[in-house]
Formats: C-alpha cells, structure tokens, sequence
C-alpha cells in the first residue's frame, strides 16, 4: 500500500510539470529568423461591413476645392466623432462591396487594400482637383481573443496591421495553463468561415497565414492539460486509463530493481 501511495505521488507530479518546449516562445527553429525579410508591406483587403474614414486634401493652399468631396455633417453617414454608432463615423461597406462617395457615386472597394483605394480615389478626383491627397483608414478594426489570456475580450487597434504576438501581448500575455502549441483562428473570408492553427512554441508560424490577423478575427487560446485536470481529477476515461497505466508502469518497475 505504501508503495501504491508513493507511486500515486509521483505519477500526480509528474502529470503536473510543464516542460520548457511547452511554455518558451519560439523555441524551436530560432536560427531560422535571422536574416528573415519582414513582412511590413502587408496590408489587409477590406471586406464587407467594414467602415472606412476618408479625408480628401490637396496640395493646393485653398481647401475649399476639396469639400465637395468630405462626408457631410449630420447626414445618414456623418463625420462627427460623438456618434458611438461608427457607421456614421465613416463609410460603411455594404453587402455589394461598394461605399457611396461623395460626386464620384457608388465607388467598389471590397477586396482592395486601403492604399488601392488611396491609389483609386485619387485618380478619380484629379479630373477635378489638382493633385489630391487621400487616406483611408478602417474604423472599426478589431479582433477577439479567448480563452486563457491575461485580459480576454474585443481589441480595438488603430493601426490595420496586427501579427499574432502583438495581440497576445495586448491580451496580457497568456497564462501559464494556455496551451502555446494549438492557437485557433477563426476567420471569416468572402462568406466563408475558415479555421486556422499556429504554434507559438515554433519559429514557422512567422511564414503563416495567420501570423497577421485581419479585422473581426477570433483568436482562442485553449487550456492546457494540466489546466483541464485541475478542473476536476478524473476528467475523462483516457485520463483514468492513462493515469492508471503510468501506475502499473512504475509499480512494476520498482518491484524489478
């Protein structure tokens, strides 16, 4: 019995040590970051429900050639910045992928980055001002991370460009008893949900998919399972068998030295 009682002792310690593989950043295949061409030009496409700030200047002195093209106060899409509602904070992208700009009309953007867009308004508004200066900005880009994080919940970012790591520490970094090597990412693309994996234990997620998030992304970060056991002993029949098996392993063990 006391035997039993000692290798029920150690068999608990063993299932609840973590190793270094499972909680280091990175770990694996670091070498493989040096000299590695960063991504910096990556821009996201902008994608339906989406709401985009637009201001339109121009080099010239006199703004006033310039405001026939500014979203109008107190219409259905106001500019002012009390509304909570940010539909009326900027352009919303309807269902055909299209915003109704000002004198230009109906204006397709669904799938283009924000600096095609620039690129495109521009070009549209110089047949009527001289050398006009546009930037797009999307409104309403956020991203939700669950599970086990320092701070779970809706993130909010201003700058359309946000990889893996930065939100997992804007998140508060995840916890201990987060599982670092099966990140889920569910992704929503033209209708279409997609379900995506990263390991944040391995240096090749950097060459993912995944390792820039787009707008509305859910990122979640599943408990360990050392995590799920602190929940409750015997939490499934493969832990009881597993932890049964390591029992019978080390009593016979023992027993043969």
């Amino acid at each position: 019995m006391k035997k039993l009682l000692w290798l029920l002792t150690i068999t608990i310690c063993l299932n609840s040590c973590a190793t270094k593989e499972e909680i280091v950043y990175f770990y694996e295949g670091q070498e493989q970051l040096e000299g590695r061409k960063n991504l910096l030009d990556y821009e996201p496409k902008i994608e339906k429900n989406d709401v985009l700030r637009i201001n339109v200047s121009s080099s010239s002195i006199n703004e006033e050639i310039v405001a026939p093209f500014q979203m109008k106060t107190g219409g259905q899409q106001s500019g002012g910045g009390g509304s909570n509602n940010l539909s009326l904070n900027g352009y919303l992208v309807s269902p055909e992928g299209k915003i109704n700009f000002p004198v230009l009309g109906e204006i397709k953007v669904v799938g283009l980055t924000r600096t095609e867009i620039q690129k495109k308004l521009e070009k549209e508004i110089e047949l009527y001002v001289k050398d006009p200066i546009v930037d797009v900005r999307i409104v309403n880009f956020s991203v939700t991370v669950l599970g086990e994080v320092g701070s779970p919940g809706r993130i909010s970012v201003t700058d359309e460009r946000l990889s893996m790591p930065e939100l997992i520490a804007m998140a508060g970094d995840i916890t201990y008893d987060g599982l670092r090597e099966n990140i889920t990412i569910i992704r929503e693309e033209n209708g279409v949900t997609k379900v995506g994996k990263v390991d944040l234990t391995e240096t090749d997620f950097f060459n993912s998919e995944f390792f820039y998030l787009k707008q509305n992304d859910i990122v979640y970060v599943e408990p360990s399972y050392r995590a799920v056991k602190s929940a409750g002993f015997f939490t499934s029949y493969q832990g009881i068998i597993g932890i049964g098996t390591t029992i019978i392993s080390l009593y016979l063990l023992i027993n043969s030295l």
